[in-house]
């Protein structure tokens, strides 16, 4: 590929005193930027499964039963790769072992060449992980139990306007065995509404209806803030984030294949006074292939009893088998009659035309339940920002879309909107929230200009929280030069709650150096803090001639003495 090098700006010298002169003259020293160097052609990633275990074959005839193995190509660069691309399967380490066949992805054609080898192409990649082509495995005839191989995977990529140049590919090797343990978990039949504080059973079932016994077992149960299983055993880590609690408990025992197993006591699972809508996800695997969690450093071990795991039913004739990772976990949503109430605050201060201050504000869920959108990821919540009269925003929280005084979509990103919409988080614990700063300049200093501040639906047209009881409190104000006495004043944060990822939840602070007044520049009245950022016009233009004077007579005696020298 055409490899760009940065381009440097020449550099120039002039005299002392001519310097000197320009500097005075023009204002601050202008200095020519180096070009920016072109990013590096991307290392595309080859991945997939580490191993995939494959159905024996049926000697008695009939379709194949197949496993399928997905081969993905990770691009790092920000734009999708438009260019020619080559993936060279291996395929000589599965002779006799596995049959192979391909269900290439859009835009991709795979060809076989005998049974040695297969050759996947195409002409775009798309940026991020996806998925080239899946590879539809089969055990050939006259495969044994436990026979196994590796297909090794290559690839390079050529693109439309490049050199001859291909662009870097890491290879990558999956494993292909014959025949092993299929471990499926039984689905339970919970009350899925809930009142907060009831507790149901959950006796875990799960069965191995593979070709071989499974040697230890790990089962993996996640559940959400609004859920609790009281019971913490010693073989089980636990590890709790600002959503999810997950326990990984590590069980010992062959488990036959056949056979069924459940707990020897079962799990207490409870709707605790946070719950709303809640998830929990129990799964079962073979030990050993169970990936390691990025979190387990930050897991902790229980101090209960040993979970067990007992034979519900004796081992038969392995038959029917199913060897599908699909059936390992099961979930249940739990919709719980329940309330939080989201209360929105303001802030306020003082300042002269041509000022810039800082407004905090957001809101914060005073409970009782946590609110979480973690099956669709989407948030829960928005603050809606109506900027005061006579103030425009400088700076906006990332992810704040500028709308238009009607709340309608903005096609303008760059200049300053009249009103802001930000979303709140996939989920808002009890006693957290969001907490926001906008930059405000003065433009023309009104007295007791207000903005409005509105914790609402996340949508356009969302006005109302479903979940919310108290609807009078998501609404403040943001002030702007108040008068004692002139009338309400905005919400103040409230306390927080205590517990980790709690929102700031704080009554907002004068910032270092105002006296908190209400002289210009300085905070308002009611602990608000709309901290004074920056400086009229006159004192920002005396700041740059200062540095122009002072960095001009600096050339000027760097001059002097060379030519002395």
């Amino acid at each position: 590929m055409t490899r760009f090098s940065p381009r440097t700006a020449p550099l120039r010298r002039a005299g002392g005193l001519a310097a000197t002169a320009l500097l005075l003259a023009a204002g601050p020293l202008t200095v020519a930027a180096a070009a920016p160097a072109r990013a590096a052609d991307p290392v595309f990633t080859l991945g997939g499964p580490a191993e995939t275990a494959l159905h024996p074959y049926a000697e008695g005839g009939g379709a194949p039963k197949r496993s399928t193995a997905g081969i993905t190509v990770t691009n790092p660069a920000d734009e999708g790769y438009e260019g020619e691309f080559t993936l060279t399967f291996d395929l000589t380490g599965v002779a006799g072992v596995a049959d192979v066949a391909f269900d290439p992805g859009p835009g991709v054609e795979c060809e076989t060449k005998g049974t040695r080898s297969a050759v996947c192409t195409g002409d775009t990649l798309a940026p991020g992980l996806s998925t080239v082509t899946g590879l539809l495995l089969g055990a050939a005839k006259g495969s044994e139990q436990g026979a196994a191989g590796t297909i090794r995977v290559t690839g390079e990529a050529r693109s439309a306007t490049s050199t001859p140049l291909a662009a870097p590919f890491t290879p990558f090797t999956t494993r292909v065995t014959v025949g092993g343990p299929d471990l499926v978990m039984r689905k339970l039949p919970f009350d899925h509404e809930p009142t907060p504080g009831q507790k149901q059973q959950a006796p875990i079932t799960f069965a191995n209806r593979g070709s071989r016994d499974a040697d230890g077992v790990v089962l993996t149960l996640r559940y959400s803030r609004g859920l609790d299983i009281p019971q913490r055993y010693s073989n089980c880590a636990y590890t709790t984030d600002e959503t999810w609690t997950t326990a990984r408990c590590s069980v010992e025992g062959a488990f036959e294949a056949g056979a069924t197993y459940t707990l020897a006591a079962p799990l207490t699972l409870e709707a605790t006074t946070r719950a709303y809508r809640d998830l929990f996800v129990y799964g079962i695997q073979e030990a050993g292939t169970v990936p390691r969690a990025a979190s387990a450093a930050r897991s902790e071990r229980g101090s209960g009893t040993v979970l067990r795991a007992v034979p519900l039913t004796k081992a038969l004739a392995a038959r029917g088998v199913d060897l599908e990772p699909g059936d390992n976990e099961q979930e249940a949503e739990f919709r719980t009659a329940n309330t939080a109430d989201f209360m929105a605050y303001g802030d306020e201060a003082s300042g002269a035309a041509g000022a810039t201050v800082t407004a905090r504000l957001g809101f914060h869920n005073d409970g009782p339940a946590w609110i979480g959108r973690i099956r669709s990821g989407g948030s829960v919540a928005a603050v809606d920002f109506t900027v005061p009269q006579g103030a425009t925003v400088t700076s906006a929280p990332k992810g704040c879309r500028g709308v238009t005084a009607e709340g309608a979509y903005r096609e303008d990103r760059k200049t300053p909107a009249p009103r802001y919409l930000c979303p709140a988080p996939t989920a808002v614990r009890d006693g957290g929230g969001l907490d926001l700063s906008f930059g405000l300049r003065i433009d023309k200093a009104l007295i007791g200009a207000a903005g409005r501040v509105t914790v609402r639906g996340p949508g356009l047209q969302e006005a109302g929280l479903p979940f919310d009881p108290k609807p009078g409190n998501n609404t403040a104000r943001v002030v702007l030069n108040g008068q004692s006495g002139g009338g309400p004043s905005p919400s103040p944060a409230p306390p927080a709650k205590g517990g980790p990822g709690a929102g700031s939840g704080r009554t907002p602070s004068a910032a270092p150096g105002t006296s908190g007044t209400g002289a210009p520049g300085t905070t308002g009245r009611g602990g608000g803090s709309l901290a004074s950022t920056g400086s009229p016009a006159a004192m920002t233009a005396a700041v740059t001639a200062i540095a122009a004077l002072t960095t001009g007579l600096a050339l000027f005696a760097a001059a002097r003495r060379r030519r002395k020298a």
